[in-house]
């Protein structure tokens, strides 16, 4: 059987992400780029929540969207029950030649997948679960020990990509985002290289270390010399306004009051970030940036960046990673990973 990817035939791709995190998306796009270089005639339909919309049309490589109403088994987002059918029927319409599970390790992704009617369903095949007689080939056993970016690359080359280079991230910033970076420099007093950026927020509790712990890193970042930007989406202005009322040095918040290209510039022109497992810590690799990860259940093989431009701090304890979104013990593992350690790395970072 020719693989897929290498078979002329093959035009029309779902790729089935159902993510709805900034980082889940950015990861993807290495295997995006490396896919639209080796097939250009391919026409590449991305599944997920229709929310993230906006984040699909930042992405730099021309994707379709086609919604994702939910279904039983993805906790990503609420199930749209009334709108499974269409999506169903909108998927077929569509004619894919191919649908490949690119969700993770979990079964049902690979339902949502083959309901898709496409004439070749493949993909991460999760732990513990076979793939239907006669699709094998078309399958990848979920590779654990990879970073989130190599994963998605492996998969294509398993169906038939090239073989290539790293799994490089990247973010293609626009004019209006660099206007708009100017305009927040200036309102703000910062300059390039001279301000360090903390993003205490996360959308898991379990992935927020403690606001007590970002204050003590701020006030050391200070010390050194450097400004201190609080960032954040909207909804974690709570969270950044109690680091910046716990420092004892003045710090600029910024929280919600960037657009995510602004946000990527932000963070490309920052001495270094510190910040949480979560998707401010994959616009800083995509876009070049310095920064420091504090990992708490989060799993550094999937998610750390490697090269010398990142470090990650984490945790001394048996239970991380964990998959809890809420810590069901004492939260041990935010208080194994101390302040001082993360702005040491965080000025050795600034400094090179």
């Amino acid at each position: 059987m020719t693989p897929p990817l290498a078979d002329p035939a093959v035009r029309r791709l779902a790729l089935v992400r159902l993510r709805v995190g900034l980082g889940d998306l950015l990861c993807t796009v290495p295997a995006l780029r490396r896919l639209r270089a080796a097939r250009p005639d391919v026409e590449v339909t991305l599944v997920t929540f229709g929310r993230m919309a906006p984040v699909v049309e930042r992405l730099g490589v021309p994707v379709a969207l086609l919604p994702f109403p939910g279904a039983e088994g993805i906790p990503d987002g609420p199930v749209d029950t009334a709108g499974w059918a269409p999506f169903t029927a909108a998927a077929r319409d569509r004619g894919f030649d191919l649908a490949l599970q690119a969700y993770g390790d979990r079964p049902a992704a690979n339902r949502v997948t083959a309901a898709l009617g496409a004439r070749l369903p493949g993909g991460f095949a999760p732990t513990g679960w076979d793939p239907p007689a006669g699709t094998e080939a078309l399958h990848l056993r979920y590779p654990l020990a990879l970073h989130e970016a190599a994963r998605h690359v492996a998969l294509l080359e398993h169906l038939g990509l090239p073989p290539g280079g790293e799994a490089r991230m990247d973010f293609p910033l626009t004019a209006d985002d660099e206007a708009e970076h100017a305009a927040t420099l200036a309102a703000a007093g910062l300059e390039p290289g001279r301000y360090a950026v903390l993003h205490p927020g996360a959308s898991a509790p379990t992935r927020r270390w403690p606001v007590e712990r970002y204050a003590a890193v701020g006030d050391a970042l200070a010390a050194e010399g450097l400004d201190v930007v609080v960032t954040g989406v909207p909804a974690e202005r709570e969270i950044s306004a109690r680091v910046v009322a716990a420092m004892r040095a003045p710090a600029v918040d910024l929280t919600g009051a960037t657009s995510l290209g602004g946000l990527a510039a932000l963070l490309r022109d920052s001495a270094v970030l510190v910040g949480n497992d979560t998707g401010s810590a994959h616009l800083a690799a995509a876009v070049g940036a310095r920064s420091v990860t504090v990992f708490l259940p989060g799993d550094p093989v999937r998610w750390a960046h490697p090269g010398p431009r990142h470090r990650a701090l984490t945790p001394t304890v048996a239970c991380a990673p964990c998959p809890h979104l809420a810590c069901p013990i004492e939260f041990r593992c935010a208080q194994t990973v101390q302040p001082d350690a993360v702005a040491g790395a965080a000025l050795e970072l600034a400094a090179s």
